[in-house]
């Protein structure tokens, strides 16, 4: 296929914050009984609402979190962003290479993305090619966030690839009808190939299996 635009999930792909976010989670979700290795939590939440990461941790504890458990979560969270996020290696490079449209297209609210794009040195990269679940409601493994991001892009979905890191956002990227290329972490491999993407491990693969 001719790839006419890229379509990037945000964590874990353009910037690294997934250890960040998931660990604070882990931490408050701890204080009411809740147990969860790391690399579970990669497993688990990347890529999905964070009410469904709430709702799994409720189940599983049997009683609901408190009211604040959202707002205290964001409020630490961002806190951690604005001092601890860094681009994920070799995206500069490959974004610098790129000689063709790309956007990124997250489940995150636009204010997260926004700012993890700017801490890290990303934002200029992305001004206006923003695409949140929030702007549409509706969240991955939906398929509805690669689909819109194309569309406002002004691309079909055949002309497309999306560059993913978790569970959910392969299977919305292959259920949308996308080619979706996984970044492989060592925590995610097994999974992102049975949704059915192609692996990768570095942007410098990528760059060499695409080809531009």
């Amino acid at each position: 296929m001719e790839v006419k635009c890229i379509i990037f999930d945000c964590d874990g792909v353009l910037v690294d914050t997934e250890k960040i976010g998931n660990g604070i989670l882990l931490s408050m979700a701890a204080e009411h009984g809740f147990e969860m290795e790391l690399e579970d939590a990669y497993r688990d939440f990347n890529g999905r609402n964070l009410k469904e990461c709430f709702l799994h941790i409720e189940n599983a504890i049997a009683k609901k979190l408190p009211d604040n458990f959202e707002a205290e979560y964001r409020e630490k969270s961002f806190e951690a962003f604005r001092t601890q996020v860094k681009p994920m290696e070799g995206i500069v490079d490959f974004l610098n290479k790129l000689k063709i449209p790309y956007c990124v297209a997250s489940s995150g609210p636009v204010d997260k993305i926004r700012l993890n794009l700017e801490v890290s040195g990303l934002m200029d990269k992305f001004e206006n090619k923003i695409f949140s679940s929030y702007q549409i409601n509706s969240w991955k493994p939906d398929p509805g966030i690669f689909l819109h991001a194309a569309k406002q892009m002004g691309f079909d979905v055949k002309d497309c690839i999306v560059i993913e890191d978790s569970k959910a956002g392969v299977k919305a990227g292959i259920s949308g009808g996308f080619k979706v290329y996984g970044f492989a972490n060592g925590y995610n491999n097994d999974d992102l190939l049975e949704e059915g993407a192609v692996l990768f491990d570095s942007y410098e693969e990528l760059d060499k299996v695409l080809r531009f």
